[in-house]
């Protein structure tokens, strides 16, 4: 690859510049190509202003009624925003000069969404089509039609500088400068997105299929949660029609993960997708449980438990149905109710299984009706279904329930759950799982996290749970087998993309294999149709390979099955690793170093050390991240807890002991906290190190 041209920028019309010293071109040559490249980014961004401003003028009121001008309206504000231009980033990254014999022309820029002029000339490709995979996969042993890929150099949303890769064959690339400060460059605030630094096995699994679901295993530093991300961006623009009606939606480990993640996808123009968490979904329960009795609850084992609980409630008839109209009486006789409710009876969801027995009472009725010369309709059916006689039986013998009430139930009464049981669970699991003091009712209960999913999985079983197109799911190693169910029914009829690390699995419920999350999701690795696959981003590119290496001590003991993960930056004296006898004074001293540097800098502490850090730091302007945080701030104090998922310029990470006692997998979050940082990362302890990092 020809060497950088660290100047201003150019257009796609522009005639190949001559060769400099180097191979590249000479110094006149490059201001000439930059120029030019301004000038098409000045008129690619003319030429988005006015796309965005004939979306603006164009009116809803041609819809013919009240509720198809609401729709048109809400589209047309969506295409407003996917239109907006972002400054502080930009509109291209790349341009590709091909040798294809096809339509379209010769040179195409590459960016974050199409731009076309008043006559509808591409000035901008969209990275997500077609002819921009060859980006991202294009080589010299394989050019894909392409002779030279420049790529782009910006300072906010201003051209700075070029570099030309040649694809001929023969030619060998250089590593990209450019390429590798951008990877590398500091930031603060929320996650930005990829799109220009996307690598070629990140791009094979953003460009994945829509009917197949991907579980990516990513090593902290590898991008896997921005794969995923861009992933769901590139499956809305290539199904944008099919995803619109079905719907997708991100879910994240907390509130705080999602607003680090939320700038990404409008920067990549979709603004209509849905971003929650687990709880977001379940309820927000948070009645205080012993984990061990959350994991027996998190156990795929309880699904048969609390399908014979539902089931439970529908008994056998005793008595017969007795209809009468006017002077006439009807009798369904109690054999023949008993033979319906039994053909009912675990063949349909428990609601559609309550009206079907209505209706085929009411037909019972009809058919008596019939012999005696008489000519009812589907009205009549209906009435009869309706009646006071058929709701009484159907009441009486397949009662109206709610999830709460079968879980309350299944909770307070020791022979109601020994039955429901059966040899599913132990007399011990089942002691554990029994309410101590049992509420008055269920309208009184208070539900812990792992109820909502026992209380989603009753409510699928009395009514079926609406799917979506898409699921993304990350940090899916901390899930339970019954959230992952929960999770898999939103998607039944669609996909997902799974995304974690099980190096980085932090509960007493963490998956040891990503077979088995796809399985409880409903997308069996190499099953048929949309059956699941597990790939593996092993290349970090983010956390320096001294930090990563530092780290990696601690995986014997978290992930014994895991490579160690390799870092493309070596990262020369990226760890400082310090005892001190006064952790506050370290620790204010650190935070002011770091802060005379460029970039976020994210304070990681025991949570049980959050006031006392933020004593320490109380000359410093900080704030402390919460669960629900939505505010920026340069200097954060993070709880070890909510570190999962969040990436910092400088991490300092705060008695690394008190982290790893404070929990059963201590170690798992420790590996967590050591490989949140991109640049530096200083380690500050008063007590000894844990051993798996001295040994």
């Amino acid at each position: 690859m020809p060497a950088e041209q660290l100047l201003p920028d150019i257009p796609a019309d522009t005639p190949a510049p001559g060769s400099g010293p180097g191979g590249g071109p000479g110094d006149g040559d490059a201001a000439r190509i930059l120029a030019a490249e301004r000038e098409h980014l000045a008129v690619s961004r003319a030429a988005l202003r006015a796309m965005r401003e004939h979306a603006q003028s164009l009116s809803a009121d041609a819809a013919g009624d009240w509720v198809s001008q609401q729709v048109l309206q809400a589209l047309l504000d969506q295409r407003v925003a996917a239109l907006a231009d972002h400054a502080g980033t930009p509109l291209f990254f790349g341009r590709l000069d091909r040798t294809a014999g096809d339509d379209l022309p010769g040179t195409l820029h590459v960016g974050r969404r199409h731009v076309h002029d008043e006559r509808s000339r591409p000035l901008v490709i969209d990275w997500r089509a077609p002819v921009s995979r060859a980006f991202y996969q294009a080589s010299p042993a394989d050019p894909m039609g392409v002779s030279r890929r420049r790529r782009f150099g910006y300072h906010g949303g201003d051209l700075t500088a070029f570099e030309d890769e040649h694809l001929g064959r023969g030619e060998t690339l250089r590593q990209s400068k450019i390429l590798t400060e951008e990877i590398e460059r500091p930031r603060s605030g929320p996650m930005r997105d990829i799109v220009a630094t996307i690598q070629p096995d990140q791009d094979e699994i953003v460009r994945d299929e829509l009917t197949r679901t991907v579980c990516v295993q990513g090593a902290p530093g590898t991008g896997k949660t921005a794969v995923g991300l861009h992933r769901a961006a590139y499956l809305l623009f290539t199904h944008r029609e099919k995803l619109a009606r079905s719907g997708v939606m991100i879910v994240g480990p907390n509130r705080a993960f999602l607003s680090y993640i939320s700038s990404v996808l409008p920067a990549l123009g979709e603004v209509k997708v849905d971003q929650t968490t687990v709880a977001g979904i379940l309820g927000e329960h948070a009645a205080p449980e012993d984990p061990a009795v959350s994991s027996i609850k998190g156990d795929a084992r309880m699904v048969p438990v609390l399908r014979r609980a539902l089931w439970a409630h529908v008994v056998k008839p005793t008595e017969g149905l007795l209809y009468t109209k006017g002077v006439n009486r009807y009798r369904v006789a109690d054999h023949e109710v008993r033979e319906i409710v039994a053909s009912l009876r675990g063949t349909t969801r428990y609601n559609p299984g309550r009206a079907a027995l209505a209706q085929r009472l009411a037909h019972q009725v009809l058919v008596r009706m019939e012999q005696r010369g008489e000519s009812p309709d589907d009205r009549v059916q209906d009435a009869v279904a309706r009646s006071k006689p058929v709701k009484q039986l159907v009441e009486q013998v397949w009662p109206r329930l709610t999830p709460q009430q079968v879980l309350h139930r299944l909770l307070s009464d020791p022979a109601f759950l020994a039955a429901a049981a059966k040899d599913d669970l132990s007399a011990q699991e089942q002691a554990a799982l029994l309410w101590s003091r049992p509420p008055k009712s269920f309208r009184s209960a208070k539900w812990s996290a792992a109820d909502g999913a026992l209380l989603d999985e009753l409510g699928d079983m009395m009514e079926r749970t609406p799917s979506l197109g898409h699921l993304v799911v990350d940090e899916a190693q901390d899930l339970s087998a019954m959230q992952l169910r929960a999770l898999g029914r939103r998607c039944r009829t669609g996909s997902a993309t799974v995304l974690g690390d099980l190096a980085q699995g932090t509960t007493p419920w963490s998956a040891r294999s990503w077979s088995e999350v796809l399985e409880h999701l409903g997308f069996p690795e190499g099953g048929e149709g949309t059956g699941g696959a597990v790939t593996e981003l092993t290349l970090g590119f983010r956390v320096p390979r001294e930090v990563l290496d530092y780290a990696a001590r601690l995986l014997p003991s978290v992930a014994p099955g895991l490579a160690a993960p390799r870092s493309l930056r070596p990262g020369a004296g990226s760890l400082t690793v310090r005892h001190t006898p006064d952790l506050a004074a370290s620790l204010a001293e650190a935070a002011a170093q770091a802060l005379r540097r460029e970039g976020s800098i994210g304070v990681i502490v025991p949570d049980a050390r959050v006031t006392a850090a933020s004593e320490a730091l109380s000359g410093l302007d900080h704030r402390v991240l919460a669960p629900d945080s939505v505010s920026e701030h340069r200097l954060l104090i993070v709880p070890a807890t909510l570190a999962k998922g969040l990436e910092y310029d400088h991490v300092i990470v705060v008695e690394p002991a008190d982290i790893v006692e404070a929990e059963p997998r201590g170690l798992a979050r420790l590996y967590v906290v050591l490989t949140r940082a991109v640049t530096s990362l200083t380690v500050l302890h008063s007590r000894d190190l844990p051993a798996e990092l001295t040994g």
